[in-house]
């Protein structure tokens, strides 16, 4: 899982400097779900789904609507290994959402606030290694799709318990296909793409979105939402490693150190003021989907 939601930044960035992010959007959710759709029905039905629905849909548009074009959208501008370090701050962010929200997460004690500050510092140093006026804009939507991710997480651990994953992902993926299919329309490239960004689109929506998800809920069922969202923590290194090995993508000190911050400080954010089985429960509330 780690590998699989680690390659999307490197793809995105090959398939939008050919195709415009909804279009990329709407193409990936459609794949993911023709696939994921057709299981949600037959494997756990939709019932549940229709009773939350409102959830579902904020869960579509911070999760996967939002998140999925502002990053495209970004990566025209910032390469994928900058990117995926990024989105390395979302258990950062889902912490913080957590104290804001209340309940179990209100607290995070000395140790959960020194971990947000070591976050805080290694996601400066990472920005600030690409931080001109070119791609100022991006780091900020990059910023927005961490908020999606984090936000996603909660509202499915809090509004959506009892519902089936397969009953959400793909429901969520349908939504957000309509959502985009007018701009897809008005956007459609003139010329076809080149058989790489063509490649990258379908990798995107069979394996990073339909098979990502199925294998993300079996996880769940098999270990439950804490130990399935440890992946948290390893694939923005992978998208790291992608970038700098497939598109010579630039990878300083700096970044690294940034990184090791970012994750050194996500642990800690997460652990809150107790360890142990209330230190997991909010860790797992604080990964993205």
């Amino acid at each position: 899982m780690a590998v699989i939601w680690g390659i999307p930044y490197l793809l995105i960035r090959v398939a939008v400097a050919e195709v415009s992010p909804p279009v990329l959007v709407f193409v990936r959710t459609s794949i993911g779900a023709a696939v994921l759709l057709p299981i949600a029905i037959v494997r756990v039905g939709l019932r549940p789904t229709l009773r939350r629905w409102q959830w579902v849909v904020a869960f579509a548009l911070t999760e996967v609507a939002g998140p999925w074009v502002l990053l495209g959208w970004a990566e025209q501008q910032v390469t994928s290994s900058l990117a995926g370090l990024l989105v390395a701050g979302v258990p950062l962010v889902g912490t913080v959402i957590g104290v804001l929200a209340g309940g179990r997460d209100r607290h995070v004690g000395t140790t959960g606030l020194l971990g947000l500050l070591l976050g805080l510092v290694g996601v400066a140093a990472i920005a600030g290694t690409d931080l001109n006026a070119s791609s100022a804009g991006a780091i900020v939507a990059i910023g927005l799709v961490v908020l999606g991710y984090a936000t996603g997480p909660w509202i499915l651990a809090h509004k959506l318990v009892g519902v089936p994953a397969l009953g959400v992902m793909g429901p969520s993926l349908a939504l957000s296909a309509l959502l985009y299919l007018p701009f897809a329309i008005a956007q459609w490239p003139t010329t076809q793409p080149s058989e790489q960004a063509i490649a990258s689109i379908v990798v995107l929506g069979l394996v990073c979105t339909a098979l990502a998800f199925m294998l993300f809920a079996e996880l769940i069922a098999a270990v439950g939402p804490v130990r399935a969202t440890v992946i948290t923590y390893i694939n923005p290194a992978v998208a790291a490693i992608l970038g700098v090995a497939l598109l010579a993508e630039p990878f300083t000190p700096m970044m690294a150190g940034g990184f090791a911050l970012v994750i050194a400080g996500s642990v800690l954010a997460t652990r809150g003021p107790s360890s142990g089985r209330s230190a997991e429960v909010s860790g797992s509330e604080a990964a993205p989907a």
